[in-house]
């Protein structure tokens, strides 16, 4: 199977005409009435819906402690270092130690090449915190261009896919390539190289058209509610206008509530708003990542069922010859960390800067450290290439 094939053709998804399908992201909509489209923090915060539940209630049922745990530490200065040297934020004692269960991807490359030694790497990638920084505005969250140009010549040599939390479309906005393949919404919306066969024993396969009039086929197992998912974010937005600093955005098949810029002293109220709505929404949940509240459809699908599905998509499941790696950063990414170790079948690469439990075996320790094992891939696939070896 051509497993770079119909890239080009794999981009556009031929739902209904919306206000997001013509170039004004979904994310805008709930201040496009009465707030003009400022800078970050200049948007209008009135007339919100007041929370009607106790804040007790996200505090006995875990959802404070979740918000904290899986927010970054704050920054701190090296001794004796000037406000012009980089700042670090993890304790350099501590972090060194914890790599001894996590070693360094960097570190360890030779040993990884030896595993991947006559296997076709497959390479899957989360997007914010592991090809961008992490930025106090998601929507300012780029990759640099040596990063694109790495992330380009991976998949030259390898299958790559993007499995992020934001919008399919969002995602291939930020990274403009069509060499890869991409699973918006934490693997809920999934553009790739389905085979007839597979989309027939998937009954959430849609085969169309896209505006060019090329066949596509999309894998998208929550379409039942994006309506729901519609209404949950206008009331979300409404909800938090007047919490100074957060943001909520449209990810077409989950919501994403984010308290970055948000005072710590109003997380419990931010927290207990979106637990409200829920409770009338039984079939939605929560989950937490780097200072965001995630709502989800509560099925069985997450971005590690994403990557069986993609693995399956490019004929590679129950192949002995091929190597998964992913690498990501956030909660989420444990999903698939989880099913490459629990299979035996590929490696999972934690990027964090701070000690963390994780289903990962190697780690990165930011952006940055990511594009080296990505160049450091690219450089040993070229010089098997050079000598003859495919």
């Amino acid at each position: 199977m051509d497993m770079k094939s119909s890239h080009a053709s794999l981009l556009t998804d031929p739902v209904p005409v919306n206000k997001s399908r013509l170039r004004m992201h979904s994310s805008l909509l709930g201040y496009s009435q009465q707030d003009s489209p400022l800078s970050p923090g200049k948007c209008s915060r009135s007339n919100s819906r007041k929370s009607t539940g106790s804040v007790d209630d996200v505090r006995s049922n875990g959802w404070l402690d979740a918000m904290k745990a899986s927010s970054p530490p704050r920054k701190k200065l090296l001794k004796g270092s000037s406000a012009q040297v980089a700042s670090i934020d993890f304790d350099i004692e501590d972090y060194f130690s914890w790599m001894l269960e996590y070693p360094s991807a960097l570190d360890s490359f030779e040993k990884i090449i030896d595993l991947a030694k006559n296997k076709k790497i497959a390479m899957f990638l989360d997007y914010d915190g592991t090809l961008s920084p992490i930025v106090d505005d998601p929507d300012c969250a780029f990759m640099s261009e040596s990063m694109r140009t790495t992330v380009r010549s991976v998949a030259k040599y390898f299958p790559t896919a993007i499995i992020s939390g934001r919008s399919r479309d969002k995602v291939f906005d930020l990274v403009k390539l069509t060499e890869l393949y991409y699973a918006g919404s934490h693997g809920m919306d999934i553009i790739g190289p389905i085979s007839s066969t597979l989309c027939k024993s998937h009954p959430d396969c849609v085969k169309s058209t896209d505006q060019e009039g090329n066949e596509i086929t999309l894998f998208q197992p929550a379409r039942e509610f994006l309506p729901m998912i519609d209404e949950v974010f206008r009331t979300l937005v409404e909800i938090t206008k007047d919490i100074e600093g957060a943001k909520v955005e449209n990810h077409k098949f989950c919501a994403s509530v984010h308290y970055r810029n948000v005072e710590e002293t109003n997380w419990t109220t931010i927290g207990q708003r979106v637990h409200d709505v829920l409770k009338d929404y039984p079939r939605l949940r929560s989950t937490h990542g780097r200072k965001v509240l995630e709502v989800r459809p509560v099925i069985d699908w997450n971005k590690g069922k994403a990557v069986e599905f993609l693995l399956e998509s490019l004929g590679l499941t129950d192949s002995n010859d091929v190597l998964p790696l992913y690498i990501g950063d956030d909660t989420t990414d444990e999903d698939a960390f989880k099913v490459l170790r629990e299979s035996n079948h590929g490696y999972g690469i934690l990027v964090s800067s701070v000690r963390k439990e994780s289903n990962a075996f190697f780690s990165l320790r930011d952006p940055n450290e990511v594009m080296k094992f990505l160049q450091l891939l690219v450089n040993w696939k070229r010089q098997e290439r050079k000598h003859g070896k495919k």
